[in-house]
């Protein structure tokens, strides 16, 4: 039986991945949706970016999960990424689903040159937290009206800590069994780092018709693409 641990982007908690964790019960595997400190339920509890690798690594430990994938949503592919080579060979298979990956020394922030002065000056108007998106910023993302008011009502502020820490690897990340979903209403084609990992002969590309949140938009169809994985298949 794999053990699937779920970890969605900025802004979100262990509730977005209430469409995705069904379908992999059903499968006969184990689901496990993990909330990062200072969002969602643990809204206020103190958070920096290495604060969210070990989230998921004590998760893993706590559970004692063996046969694992683990799977990154948007900024949590920099967490994932990190726990993955943490948690040695527990670690099945990764996936990264529209998200950022790690680079060693580098932040999320400067990671992202094109976003970074709109994120803080975000951070600097909610007293050092990224802001939630609107209705308005969801829209063109493949969402209905009633995904986008479900998206936006349950958003919670990010910490900004998290996107300022740069991430710690040990080795390349072009070692592990991975695969990198790409959701194309969010750009035709991964960019940067994750662009040239899947140059890797351990890592595989696959497309969703959709924008950046399928775990909303298509969850039955993520869900599909991930059982497909169980077991650490490539």
């Amino acid at each position: 039986m794999t053990e699937f641990v779920l970890v969605a982007g900025a802004w979100l908690g262990s509730w977005a991945w209430d469409e995705v964790v069904p379908e992999l019960r059903a499968a006969g595997h184990g689901a496990h949706a993990l909330t990062l400190s200072g969002l969602a339920d643990k809204r206020g509890v103190p958070a920096g970016q290495r604060t969210h690798v070990q989230d998921i690594v004590g998760e893993v430990e706590r559970l004692e999960l063996r046969d694992v994938v683990l799977v990154g949503h948007s900024y949590a592919g920099i967490p994932v990424g990190q726990a993955a080579e943490r948690i040695g060979d527990r670690l099945a298979h990764v996936v990264f689903v529209d998200s950022n990956v790690p680079v060693d020394g580098e932040s999320f922030l400067s990671a992202w040159p094109s976003g970074r002065a709109m994120v803080e000056a975000s951070m600097a108007a909610n007293d050092g937290f990224w802001a939630p998106l609107t209705e308005a910023d969801c829209e063109g993302q493949g969402l209905t009206d009633e995904q986008i008011a479900r998206f936006v009502a349950g958003s919670t502020p990010h910490p900004g800590a998290t996107l300022s820490e740069p991430a710690v690897l040990a080795r390349p990340l072009g070692g592990l069994p991975a695969t990198y979903i790409k959701c194309l209403l969010d750009g035709d084609e991964p960019m940067g780092e994750a662009a040239e990992l899947l140059k890797s002969e351990h890592w595989r590309l696959v497309e969703m018709d959709t924008g950046h949140w399928p775990m909303f938009s298509q969850p039955r169809e993520l869900a599909r693409i991930l059982l497909g994985r169980a077991g650490g298949a490539s």
